[in-house]
């Protein structure tokens, strides 16, 4: 392929609902743009893009892929993103690399929560947006019912470009606006047939107009004069449009029998915003001044890596986008996120797994590197005399975390490497070992994620695992004063072990275990204050009735008696304990439970059952209302996180997976008696299995 200017570059990101042809939509591209010499289906599992093994098994993306074609005297990138919630990362990878979004759906579906998304993220990130109505040729699949769908969604800014004219359930032709011609097809062949006089096709064709006269006041003036306008005046009037967030063009295809497919490209080609024009950004240099960063391929460099992949055969690949300078395997990369420099290496293009080697990768286009051992995702590569850091991957926030267990004993550190390796692929991702619970903990973006990583260790790494219900972490405290001895004499031949403490132990407000004397007559000599304190910090680190840290304990010393021979600090450190043991069961003890702040967001509809749902987990609701999105509810309650196990399911469930959520901990309070009494029950069985 030969080398492109940043004006004759167009990066698009595939997006919408899973299931709705936008891989398949992506394969006819390719096979019409000649990229590919068979047509690939998903059901078939013969793809280009859904090339990864699980994606194979599942029929489905499960992570974003990339390729590239050449149409019209432009190389066309894109990047197809999954569209299940679980691999949300996919879109968001997508959405920072893409400079328009092409938003799939399918005939007779109304506006699914993947197109809402899809179109919530490319309006966040201020990319020009396009809807392409896929399988048209379906039976009892109707264009027109998803059109009205998204009009009464989107309204007036919504444009038809390629419509079909049915005949019943058939395509009769399909018309293109900006040709202002219609066509017919016969096994994927179209053929110019004349224009059809119908109704519907006026009335689009008017919306079309009224379009294409928003994108300038000359325009505006000439369609209200019912003058007609030129083709050149159609694409400025339009690109105008499509570039101001005004017009959402919405094409008509079908992938599968590749009818009107060139077509799409024809417009694509044309009327999405060349890199040139919307790949310069904004970051910040050193001293966190802003500045300006131009798609400018003589400027100094800036490029952010938005995806990197683990190849089994050629290791370590990063997807780079280039905003300004270009990258060459001789350029030296300053990482601004570790401070340190890099140097390139092998550079290629990719078409899904398909490989080829180019010279560099230009401002306005992307391309891989391989092998950069020091650049994350999300990282800037800048020009060390001149670094700036750019706007990172605004990746979602894991929600459903699980405990990891292995099922071949000793292989916790083939898990840990595992997964390290996995989460450089997928940032959504999290891994963590719990000290406390002594339990590798997992977090991803739902119960499909999980289970693709848990198979991803199987065939890549080699090893099982199983997921479970974390442990949660609770607490113990005492509810009530008391004063108890503690004493510890042992005679053994030689010097003795004698150490004699009384410590009033309270309930108090601190975390930590508050330590104090008040030793009158030298009773316990000062020297032996340390040992005493030492041995309640190493006993509170276990409580005595569920084996969890105790908190909120203040201990007093106040009296004791020592001898001169055989007292030393390791007899008053065990005083000290066995006084502890000795107080906690006269003292009241409580199992404490970990509550957090819930913040939910769900469609309006949907509030009562979320609300009902938080307060069958012993929730308490502390406010609600409007959130800043349209027709959303935010619902603020206190949850014991013993009760957040599966809620990440249910609100994606309840909501049809519009809802989301953020939790985090907020303190320590006394668990209710039935909680309480099965984590007490709970230790005592573990301790018999022990």
């Amino acid at each position: 392929m030969k080398a492109y200017s940043a004006n004759d570059i167009r990066n698009i990101a595939i997006l919408g609902h899973g299931g709705k042809g936008k891989t398949t939509l992506c394969e006819a591209m390719l096979y019409t743009a000649g990229a590919t010499d068979r047509l690939g289906k998903v059901a078939d599992g013969n793809t280009v893009l859904d090339f990864d093994a699980e994606e194979k098994r599942r029929k489905t993306s499960v992570s974003s892929a990339m390729a590239t074609f050449e149409w019209n005297g432009r190389k066309m990138n894109i990047i197809d993103a999954p569209g299940f919630f679980d691999f949300e990362g996919g879109v968001a990878e997508a959405v920072r690399a893409g400079g328009s979004a092409v938003i799939v759906t399918s005939a007779g579906s109304g506006v699914d929560v993947g197109a809402e998304k899809a179109f919530k993220a490319a309006t966040n990130r201020g990319i020009a947006k396009f809807f392409v109505v896929t399988g048209v040729d379906a039976e009892d699949k109707s264009f027109y019912s998803t059109f009205d769908a998204l009009k009464a969604e989107y309204g007036t800014p919504l444009c038809p470009i390629l419509i079909p004219l049915m005949n019943g359930n058939k395509v009769e032709c399909f018309v293109n606006f900006i040709k202002n011609k219609a066509f017919k097809y016969s096994d994927g062949k179209a053929t110019e047939v004349p224009m059809p006089e119908d109704s519907l096709i006026e009335e689009m064709h008017s919306a079309f107009l009224e379009a294409v006269a928003m994108g300038e006041d000359e325009l505006m003036e000439k369609f209200f004069a019912g003058e007609t306008f030129t083709h050149d005046e159609i694409v400025k009037g339009l690109k105008a449009g499509i570039a101001s967030g005004d017009v959402y063009p919405i094409l008509a295809c079908s992938g599968l029998t590749l009818q009107a497919v060139e077509q799409v490209m024809d417009v694509l080609s044309k009327l999405t915003p060349a890199a040139g024009d919307v790949a310069g950004e904004w970051g910040v240099d050193e001293s966190n001044n802003e500045i300006e960063v131009k798609c400018d391929e003589n400027g100094s460099l800036a490029a952010i890596c938005f995806k990197t992949v683990a190849d089994p055969f050629v290791g370590k690949m990063s997807f780079i986008k280039v905003i300004s300078g270009k990258i060459t395997p001789e350029t030296q990369a300053y990482i601004s996120r570790t401070g340190e420099t890099e140097k390139m290496g092998k550079i290629i293009s990719v078409n899904g797994a398909k490989q080829t080697d180019i010279p560099y990768i230009g401002a306005g286009d992307i391309g891989v590197v391989t092998k950069l051992s020091g650049v994350r995702t999300g990282d800037t590569l800048s020009n060390p005399k001149k670094p700036v850091t750019l706007m990172g991957v605004n990746f979602p926030r894991p929600c459903l975390s699980m405990a990891v267990s292995v099922r071949k004993k000793g292989e916790e550190e083939k898990v840990a490497q595992g997964l390290n390796r996995l989460i450089e692929e997928d940032p959504t991702l999290t891994f963590y070992i719990n000290k406390e619970t002594r339990e590798q903990i997992l977090s991803g973006l739902g119960e499909q994620h999980l289970d693709v990583v848990v198979t991803k260790l199987k065939t890549k790494f080699g090893v099982e695992v199983d997921l479970t219900v974390p442990r949660v972490a609770y607490r113990e405290t005492i509810r009530k004063k008391v004063e108890v001895q503690g004493r510890h004499k042992k005679q053994s031949g030689g010097h003795g072990q004698f150490g004699d403490v009384w410590i009033r132990f309270e309930p108090c407000d601190s975390e930590e275990l508050i330590f104090e004397e008040e030793v009158f007559g030298g009773s316990v000599p000062k020297n032996f204050f340390p040992a005493v304190e030492k041995g309640l910090r190493e006993s509170v680190a276990k409580g005595a009735i569920a084996g969890y840290p105790m908190v909120n304990i203040k201990a007093t010393l106040y009296d004791g008696s020592y001898h001169p021979v055989d007292s030393s600090e390791m007899a008053f450190k065990t005083a000290a304990s066995i006084a502890f043991k000795n107080a906690v069961p006269l003292a009241d003890p409580a199992i404490l439970e970990p509550v957090g702040t819930l913040k939910a967001y769900m469609p309006d509809e949907n509030l009562g059952d979320i609300m009902g749902d938080v307060t069958k987990r012993r929730g308490r609701v502390i406010g609600m209302g409007a959130a800043d999105e349209p027709k959303m509810q935010e619902l603020v309650a206190e949850v014991p996180m013993a009760e957040m196990g599966n809620f990440s399911t249910i609100l994606r469930s309840v909501t049809a997976g519009k809802g989301y959520f953020t939790f985090e901990f907020t303190r320590y309070e006394e668990a209710p008696k039935a909680v309480a009494d099965k984590v007490i029950a709970d230790y005592k069985a573990s301790l018999q299995e022990d």
